[in-house]
């Protein structure tokens, strides 16, 4: 019964990629699986390949493909916290239309890292990072100013996202004038910090409910995430 399961929500997974990604690859010559074909080739369209790995994007694609309740289906939202906090690692992917919309700083939290984002919690007062997969929720504004609330969806992972607080915010700390200074970026209490002066457009582009993925080189959540896809 477990691998019936098993194949029937893998099955499931199929649906919904090709749900979003359309039959095209049917017709290809191609000897890969169809949605294997849809999703390296959606990464090539979406102008990707100099910025964002594709093993990255896949296991992005491949994790939302599973989450149900998605309401802005067109929108992902990636950061990539294997890059260093001096670097543009935040991506904000319009899939409908296949294009980048932003790629901007992030902060990562105090206690995950120095230059490097490399612990990870789901404890509240941790001041760390949480990875896995996202719902973004609503906007509210307050001691950070307009911010983004989000819900974590992966239990002992993120589940304890919005009892922590950790939400989208704007922060001076989150800018290259910090970097010239101090040779990396500012960090936050566990928040994901923009840039002030984009902060507020990226929030109301993709707030209440499109997925976020927050990834890194971790083996825990590699091995314990629910929405990893293994072959």
């Amino acid at each position: 019964m477990k691998n019936i399961s098993l194949i029937q929500n893998r099955f499931f997974k199929k649906i919904l990629l090709f749900a979003i990604f359309g039959f095209a690859a049917l017709n290809s010559g191609y000897k890969e699986s169809p949605n294997e074909i849809d999703i390296h080739q959606l990464w090539l369209d979406c102008k990707l390949d100099k910025v964002l790995s594709y093993n990255i994007f896949n296991l992005a694609i491949r994790g939302s493909s599973g989450i149900i309740n998605i309401k802005k289906k067109n929108f992902i939202t990636i950061i990539d916290y294997s890059k260093p906090s001096t670097e543009k690692r935040f991506f904000v992917i319009d899939l409908e239309n296949k294009k980048l919309l932003y790629m901007c700083l992030v902060a990562h939290g105090k206690n995950s890292g120095d230059f490097f984002a490399k612990n990870f919690s789901n404890q509240l007062q941790s001041l760390k990072s949480s990875l896995g997969f996202y719902l973004t929720a609503e906007t509210y504004t307050g001691i950070h100013g307009y911010a983004l609330k989000l819900d974590g969806l992966e239990k002992g992972i993120n589940s304890n996202a919005r009892e922590r607080e950790i939400v989208i915010h704007g922060a001076e700390y989150v800018s290259q004038k910090f970097i010239d200074k101090y040779g990396r970026l500012g960090r936050s209490w566990g928040c994901p910090a923009l840039p002030v002066e984009i902060c507020k457009e990226i929030i109301d582009k993709i707030s209440n409910g499109s997925c976020l993925f927050i990834y890194s080189q971790d083996k825990y959540y590699t091995e314990n995430s629910n929405f990893i896809y293994r072959k």
